[in-house]
C-alpha cells in the first residue's frame, strides 16, 4: 500500500484503502485501520522515541496520520501515578493509575481519539465536523475544532451533566440536545453523517478516531520503562478503549519494544447501564442491550458497538467484567481522591470500586503490576457529588473559637471510631 496504514474489515479481512467509513460494504462488519508493520518495524526503533515530545504524535508512525499531517496539539503525555497508599489498603505490590484527568485540552482521554479523527477529518476536506456524546467527547471536539478552524455540530442526550454541556459551549460550538439517551442520539447522527458532507468523529471517522486510544497502551508500557503490566482495569462506554489498549501492547510487542507477557484485562461498568459486563458474567455469547439509568453518563451506551470485541479481549485474557451500582461509584470517587489525591469523574469511581471488588473476589492477585485507567476529571460531574459534603458553619476569626472548633471535631472523630 501506498501509505504504512488503510482500512481493513475486522471480519473478512478485505482492505478499504483510506476514507470516511467505517463498516465493510461486503459483509457490514466493522472496519479497523492495519499497518505495514514490517515497514515501521525498518524504519523506527525504540530509541529514536526519546528525543521527541511527550506526546501522542511521539507515537505517529503507529497512528492514521501521514507525515506532513502531525499537529502540534500537545495531546496526552498523562502521567502514570503510583498508588501505594491506595495498594496497601487493598493488600497489593504494585499499582499505578494512569491519569488522563489531566488530558490537555478538555481533562479525558477522548482529546487522543478526537485529535487523530480531526487530523482524519481535515485530511477528507470535511469542513463541518461533529459527533454523538455523553460529554467527554463533546468538550473534545469542541475544543479541538476550533483550534483546527473547523465547525462543530454536538450531539447529546437531553439529560447530561450541566458541566459538561457547559464545557462544550464555551468554545462555540453548536449543541443540540436530544430527547433520548446515548444510542437515539447516535442513530440519528449515522443518519446526519449519511445526510450532509460532515466528519462525525465517532460515525463516519470511527476507524481513525478509535486508534487514538492506543496512546494509553503506548505511555503505560513506556512509562513503566517499556514492559508491560500483569492486569489493566478500563472503564468500559462503547467498549472500544479496552480492545485499543490490548492493540497497542500486541503491536509493541511485535515491533520488539517489549518482552512478549501475558496481560490480563479487566472491564468495569456501571450496574445501571452494563450490558458487557453482565454478558461477560453469565457466561454469554453476545450482550444483551439495556437502557441506561445511571450516574455514569459517560458510560452510558446501552448498545456498545465494540461490545463483542471487548468480550473476546477480556476473555482471552483470563480477565473479567464487573459492574457497581451508584452509591459505590460515589465510595470510589472518594477513596481515589482521599487516598491518592487524584479528583476523577463518575467513569473513574466505577473503575476504582470495580477494581476493588475484583480484588475480594481473588480474580486481581497481590502480586504482579497493576494499572487502572481513568479516564476524565471529577470537575465535569460534581452533580454526583451532591449531599456527600454538609457545610460547616462559619466560626468567628478568634483562636479561642477554632480552639472550640477543633476540640468539637476531634471529640467526634473519637466517638465515630
Amino acid at each position: 500500500m501506498a501509505e504504512l496504514f488503510e482500512l481493513k474489515c475486522r471480519e473478512c479481512g478485505k482492505l478499504w484503502g483510506n476514507a470516511p467509513r467505517s463498516f465493510c460494504e461486503d459483509c457490514f462488519s466493522p472496519l479497523e485501520i492495519t499497518y505495514d508493520y514490517a515497514a515501521i518495524r525498518a524504519s523506527l526503533r525504540r530509541e529514536q522515541l526519546s528525543s521527541r515530545p511527550h506526546t501522542i504524535w511521539r507515537y505517529a508512525e503507529l497512528l492514521p496520520v501521514s507525515p506532513d499531517q502531525i499537529p502540534s496539539l500537545p495531546v496526552g503525555g498523562t502521567p502514570l501515578v503510583s498508588a501505594p497508599r491506595l495498594a496497601k489498603s487493598w493488600g497489593l505490590g504494585e499499582l499505578h493509575i494512569k491519569n488522563d484527568a489531566v488530558c490537555f485540552p478538555s481533562l479525558s482521554f477522548k482529546d487522543r481519539v478526537v485529535a487523530v479523527a480531526l487530523t482524519a477529518a481535515k485530511r477528507f476536506g470535511f469542513e463541518t465536523v461533529g459527533c454523538s456524546s455523553t460529554g467527554n467527547l463533546a468538550n473534545a471536539v469542541a475544543a479541538q475544532a476550533i483550534r483546527s478552524g473547523l465547525a462543530a455540530w454536538i450531539f447529546i442526550p437531553s439529560d447530561l451533566e450541566a458541566a459538561k454541556v457547559m464545557a462544550t459551549q464555551i468554545y462555540g460550538a453548536k449543541v443540540a440536545r436530544i430527547a433520548g439517551n446515548y444510542d437515539h442520539v447516535n442513530r440519528l447522527c449515522a443518519q446526519i453523517a449519511d445526510k450532509f458532507r460532515w466528519g462525525l468523529v465517532n460515525v463516519n471517522l470511527r476507524p481513525y478516531y478509535a486508534e487514538g486510544s492506543k496512546t494509553v497502551g503506548y505511555e503505560i508500557a513506556e512509562q513503566l520503562g517499556w514492559r508491560l503490566p500483569d492486569n489493566v482495569v478500563v472503564p468500559m462506554a462503547g467498549g472500544s478503549l479496552i480492545t485499543k489498549i490490548s492493540k497497542a501492547f500486541r503491536e509493541l510487542t511485535e515491533l520488539g519494544w517489549v518482552e512478549p507477557k501475558p496481560v490480563r484485562f479487566f472491564g468495569a461498568q456501571a450496574t445501571g447501564c452494563s450490558p458487557i459486563s453482565s454478558a461477560v458474567k453469565r457466561e454469554l455469547d453476545r450482550f444483551e442491550p439495556q437502557k441506561p439509568n445511571t450516574i455514569a453518563r459517560s458510560l452510558a451506551i446501552g448498545n456498545p458497538a465494540d461490545g463483542p470485541y471487548a468480550m473476546n479481549v477480556m476473555r482471552s485474557s483470563g480477565g473479567w467484567a464487573e459492574d457497581v451500582s451508584d452509591p459505590e461509584i460515589v465510595a470510589g470517587m472518594r477513596k481515589l481522591a482521599e487516598f491518592e489525591g487524584v479528583f476523577t469523574e463518575t467513569a473513574g469511581g466505577v473503575t476504582t470500586a470495580v477494581a476493588e471488588k475484583l480484588i475480594r473476589q481473588g480474580r486481581i492477585a497481590p502480586g504482579g503490576t497493576t494499572v487502572l485507567c481513568i479516564t476524565g476529571n471529577g470537575l465535569k460531574t460534581t452533580d454526583a457529588l451532591a449531599g456527600e459534603f454538609a457545610a460547616a458553619e462559619p466560626i468567628p476569626p478568634r483562636l479561642d473559637a477554632f480552639e472550640a472548633y477543633l476540640e468539637g471535631r476531634l471529640s467526634a472523630a473519637v466517638a465515630t471510631k
